[in-house]
């Protein structure tokens, strides 16, 4: 059991980060308390893990083959690497640090699956893209409905309180369906843990991280890349997660960081561009870049120390 810890790190980490990528928008447009926001995101991880969870495991647990001591390595590298990222308060991916690890992993045994890594790069690009054009759309339709209801102050506030509790929730379920992967796959590859036991211990210390510690991020996607108001919240929240949940089914785990920040920049586009901060995005884009070259190093480096 203790040789799971790595996993149960590495989702609490997880948590931590992405939980900005579902509640965030809602509580910095102050729509939702963070504990409030926290509690309903944990619940919902963990039914999106445990429901459809599996596929995006498979997906992963394929890249190359690894023994069980391989798979906590993996697992921890790339747990400090999102951590570290966390400290400093940048949303990063946290499928591109396993499969960086992964990568490090086969490096060492000379043999990766090309045509599943082919697959998992191409729908990493088509993340952020395919979030900016959804927002852009989401944004159509809902102003248009917003437009034709012309509901009262009290109204509209109501409604943008209760779309995004429903935005949030089903934000919480795609992030639990598709990256709970991230957390155990590589055990599930080792041969060390069922499909069942690995969607259950991964979507719970996803929850953890989200109680714990996930609000240091928040500020970063709510409020610094662009300003959001709770209308723009509600959108990039959806955008997001109808992004996140397709890739689900498509069986591969993606970014939620890259499907928000392109959401948001969609958003930003439609408001103009002046209103997208240029350093923070700068910021973010070298997060993405760097998180699966740290976590390659860092397995590879402990590998090499521990033997």
């Amino acid at each position: 059991m203790l040789s799971i810890l790595g996993g149960v790190f590495l989702g609490w980490s997880l948590g931590a980060n992405d939980a900005s990528n579902v509640i965030g928008p809602a509580v910095t447009s102050r729509m939702l308390r963070f504990t409030t926001a926290a509690a309903m995101a944990s619940l919902f991880v963990l039914m999106g893990a445990v429901l459809q969870g599996r596929s995006g495991i498979h997906t992963l647990s394929g890249l190359t083959g690894m023994t069980l001591r391989q798979a906590v390595l993996v697992s921890i590298s790339a747990a400090i690497t999102v951590t570290l990222m966390t400290v400093v308060r940048l949303p990063v991916s946290t499928s591109q640090a396993v499969v960086g690890a992964i990568l490090g992993i086969g490096l060492g045994n000379r043999y990766v699956d090309l045509g599943g890594l082919g697959k998992v790069v191409t729908c990493w690009v088509g993340t952020p893209v395919g979030g900016a054009l959804m927002a852009v759309v989401v944004y159509r339709v809902l102003a248009a409905v917003n437009n034709r209801l012309r509901p009262s102050l009290l109204e509209r506030d109501a409604l943008y309180r209760v779309g995004l509790v429903a935005a949030g929730s089903y934000g919480a379920f795609a992030l639990g369906a598709n990256n709970v992967a991230n957390v155990t796959a590589v055990y599930v590859g080792a041969g060390h843990l069922s499909m069942t036991a690995a969607t259950l211990v991964g979507g719970l210390s996803i929850g953890l991280g989200i109680l714990t510690f996930s609000e240091r991020v928040m500020v970063t996607v709510g409020s610094r890349l662009v300003r959001l108001d709770p209308f723009s919240a509600l959108v990039v929240l959806l955008a997001e997660a109808f992004t996140v949940h397709f890739y689900t089914f498509v069986g591969v785990p993606v970014s939620t960081s890259q499907a928000i920040i392109g959401a948001v920049l969609g958003i930003g586009l439609l408001k103009g561009i002046r209103t997208v901060s240029a350093r923070t995005l700068f910021s973010i884009l070298s997060g993405w870049f760097l998180t699966p070259l740290i976590a390659a190093a860092l397995v590879l480096g402990m590998g090499g120390v521990l033997g």
